[in-house]
This record gives C-alpha cells, sequence and structure tokens, in this order.
C-alpha cells in the first residue's frame, strides 16, 4: 500500500539517486543562465494574448441575446481564462518570471481571475502540494479532501458518491480551489487556529466577492443597460449573467481534466510519510517524477494547459519558465532511457480517461477490486516485485547479465507484466531473471 521505499521501489542505488540528481541540477543550471528576452517576449505576449481576448470575450457578450453570439462571446471569454488561469497565474505564483524583477509578473504582486486567494494557493499548491507531492496525509491534492483515488484510502458509504463528486468538482473547480486551503473538516481547538480560520475565511469570502460582482453583478448590468432597451432589460441582463457563467464553467472543467491528468493516471505512484522530510534533493527529484504524469501536446495544447502537459518536468523544476518545459522534457526523457525509469504519458483523452476510470473503481470497496493493493493500475509499492519471493529476499538486479545494460523501474515492471500475461500468476516475477543471473 503505497512507496516506503522509493529508491528500491525505483530499482536504483544510492549512488544511483545522487547522480541522478546531480544531472537534473545541471539542467536547472542551464537553463537559469539561458533565461533572458525571449522569454521576456512569451510572457508578456502572452499577457496580451489575454487580455486581447477577454476584452473580444466581453464585447461579443453585448449581442449575448443572439445564440451565436452568446456561444462565441461565452467561449471565447473562457479561453481568456483558461489562459490566465493556466499559463499566467498558475505560473507567475510559482516565481517561474520572479527573475525579471518586474512587478506585474512578479509571485508576490499577481492576484488571478479565481476565486481562490492568491496567498492561499501559493501555500496549498507551491508549498503543501509540491513539497510533499502525493505523500499520504499530507498532500491534500490526493483527493482533494472528496475523492477515492488510491487504494490506501481506506474505503467509506461515502465514496460510492466518487464520480457525481467529481462532475460537480469539475464544474465547480474554482470554488473547490478555494476551499481548499479552508480544511473546512478540521478541528480547531486553540483559540489561534479558531482565529486563522476566520481571517481565511473572510479572505475567501471577499476574493469570491470581488468575483461574483465582476462577472456576475457588473458585466450584467452594463450590458442591461446598453442593449435592454432592444430585448428588454431582464432578459439582457440574463443573457449576460449566463454567458459570463458558462465562460467559468468551460475554465473549472478545463483546469479540472489538466490537473487530474497530471496527477491520476495509472503511473502516478503514491507515498507514504517515511523519510520524506529528511530526503534529499536528488530524492526529491525522483520522487517528482514517479508521481507524475505528462500528457502528449502540440504547441497549441501545451499552451492551453499552462504547459501542465509536461507535468513531470513542471514538477521537477516548477519555478522554471513554463515555455522552457519542452525542451527540458527532451532531457528528462532521456535521462529516465540511462536510468531505466518509466516516463509516464499518453494522449490527453487516454490520461484523462484513466483519471475518471480510476475515480469510478475505487467507489467501490476493495473486495469488488481486481489486482492487489500492492499492484494495481492506480496503486503501487515495491512489494509488488518481491510478492512469492522467499521471506527476507529482495531481488534488486542493477545490470542485465545478458546485455550488460542497467536494469531499472521501467525493465522491471516490463518483466512482471510479461509473467501475468504468460503464467496468469503474480508470484515469482523475476524467475528467469534469477535463473540468468
Amino acid at each position: 500500500m503505497a512507496i516506503t521505499d522509493i529508491p528500491e521501489y525505483a530499482h536504483l542505488s544510492p549512488s544511483d539517486v545522487e547522480a541522478l540528481g546531480a544531472e537534473l541540477d545541471a539542467i536547472r543550471a542551464e537553463i537559469e543562465a539561458d533565461r533572458g528576452e525571449r522569454d521576456v517576449r512569451y510572457i508578456r505576449n502572452t499577457i496580451r494574448l489575454h487580455r486581447g481576448l477577454e476584452a473580444i470575450g466581453r464585447a461579443m457578450i453585448f449581442g449575448s441575446s443572439k445564440r451565436p453570439i452568446w456561444w462565441a462571446g461565452a467561449g471565447t471569454l473562457g479561453v481568456a481564462k483558461i489562459i490566465e488561469n493556466m499559463e499566467l497565474g498558475h505560473n507567475i505564483m510559482h516565481g517561474q518570471w520572479d527573475w525579471m524583477n518586474d512587478p506585474e509578473v512578479h509571485s508576490t504582486t499577481w492576484e488571478w481571475d479565481n476565486t481562490d486567494p492568491s496567498a492561499h494557493w501559493k501555500h496549498t499548491h507551491n508549498y503543501i502540494h509540491h513539497k510533499y507531492t502525493n505523500v499520504l496525509g499530507m498532500d491534500d491534492d490526493v483527493g482533494y479532501g472528496l475523492l477515492r483515488v488510491t487504494r490506501d484510502q481506506r474505503w467509506r458509504p461515502f465514496y460510492l458518491g466518487n464520480l457525481v463528486y467529481n462532475t460537480l468538482l469539475a464544474a465547480l473547480f474554482e470554488y473547490g480551489v478555494a476551499a481548499q486551503h479552508l480544511e473546512l473538516g478540521k478541528k480547531r481547538k486553540t483559540p489561534e487556529a479558531k482565529a486563522q480560520f476566520k481571517r481565511d475565511l473572510a479572505d475567501v469570502g471577499h476574493k469570491v466577492g470581488r468575483q461574483v460582482l465582476k462577472d456576475y453583478v457588473i458585466q450584467p448590468t452594463v450590458v442591461s443597460a446598453a442593449t435592454g432597451h432592444k430585448v428588454g432589460y431582464g432578459k439582457a441582463w440574463g443573457k449576460a449573467a449566463t454567458a459570463t457563467l458558462m465562460a467559468n464553467v468551460i475554465r473549472n472543467f478545463w483546469t479540472n481534466a489538466v490537473i487530474f491528468c497530471g496527477h491520476f493516471p495509472d503511473g502516478a505512484e503514491k507515498f507514504t510519510k517515511q523519510d520524506v522530510d529528511s530526503e534529499t534533493q536528488a530524492e526529491w527529484y525522483l520522487r517528482q517524477m514517479l508521481g507524475s504524469a505528462n500528457f502528449r501536446s502540440g504547441p497549441v495544447l501545451a499552451f492551453m494547459s499552462g504547459n501542465l502537459s509536461y507535468q513531470i518536468e513542471h514538477h521537477i523544476f516548477p519555478d522554471l519558465p513554463s515555455n522552457r518545459l519542452a525542451e527540458i522534457s527532451v532531457r528528462v526523457q532521456a535521462l529516465c532511457e540511462k536510468y531505466d525509469l518509466p516516463y509516464t504519458t499518453g494522449s490527453f483523452p487516454v490520461q484523462y480517461a484513466k483519471s475518471w476510470r480510476t475515480i469510478a473503481k475505487l467507489s467501490l470497496p476493495n473486495k469488488y477490486l481486481k489486482a492487489t493493493s500492492d499492484d494495481a493500475p492506480e496503486t503501487a509499492s515495491e512489494r509488488r516485485f518481491t510478492t512469492g519471493l522467499p521471506e527476507g529476499e529482495h531481488l534488486h538486479l542493477t545490470v542485465d547479465p545478458r546485455s550488460g545494460r542497467r536494469r531499472g523501474l521501467r525493465s522491471a515492471i516490463k518483466a512482471l507484466r510479461g509473467r501475468k500475461r504468460v503464467h496468469g500468476m503474480r508470484t515469482e516475477p523475476y524467475a528467469d531473471e534469477r535463473r540468468a543471473a
């Protein structure tokens, strides 16, 4: 149930892990040294594109009494909100552009178009999630306190609603993100904790109020005043309000899909608390690589996902500019090849479908599920490789005895799957390799 020994699961020795970390450090240093004018142009052009699309979308909403224009306005505004949240807000607040020393794109000053206050998000996401990625009991993004996404979460009847909860979460994702920092189910026993909760709740209420005022009061009122004499003031107000609502729903569903593709498909592993606080930088890198997943993308899809189609690279280097992740991914894939590590990726529809499949099947008790709690698509541990071996024996081949090539996690998983297909069993996963050795 979840990985307790990350190097053992990865089939890497301590020296392998440190060598991997050193190579990743070198990539970071090269990208940092190369940041410059082309990166500045990228972020400036992205801001201009977002502002232009937002202005066009909101202008179209003035004609929203006509259905085609209603859809065009809602869609254009939705795209603008996606760009602002994904490629601008998320990445700027990670500090990816702090090196420019420009207050407009600095992590300390950006307030995004979302109901979650930026200060709250930076704590729950930048600090908690990225430091403790997929660590059970520490990373609230593992199910968001609502969904069962790993067999490590004990089943309760509540989880029968997994599919319903995720549908609602997708539609209202910005509100789910805003509620995350509040930890609504947590008991606060001290006066200090209760006072802090009140301050946090007031911050969220203020931000929600600002968003509602902008999207559902000011915009519809201006549209109604300008066009109401033609179609009726109430109708004009309602059409403008619903168009803006649709834009927010479009943004919410898209954001949910992108984030889930990076964290819940098969191969995005989960970890225990053991040794996490004492892990080295190299061990942290390795955990990020094992706990994240990518999806394949061209330039447009990568841009619209905030370059989170490169979630693995983003988790390794969360504060490097997002426009550099594509080139970084080539080098990360080469390292995965060198150290025989899996590079978890797939098409966008497939990765998202795998996330929904996990959410659907884990709504049921374990007794109705196939595979084991140590060797399932969504839940694995180092014990998947020792099942059937004599007690106390651990198979750890780092070099293929026949080819002389490094043997790591990727080869181990491939061999394990091969044994299952041929023998239909879960025991002695490495019998042939042990005899060869």
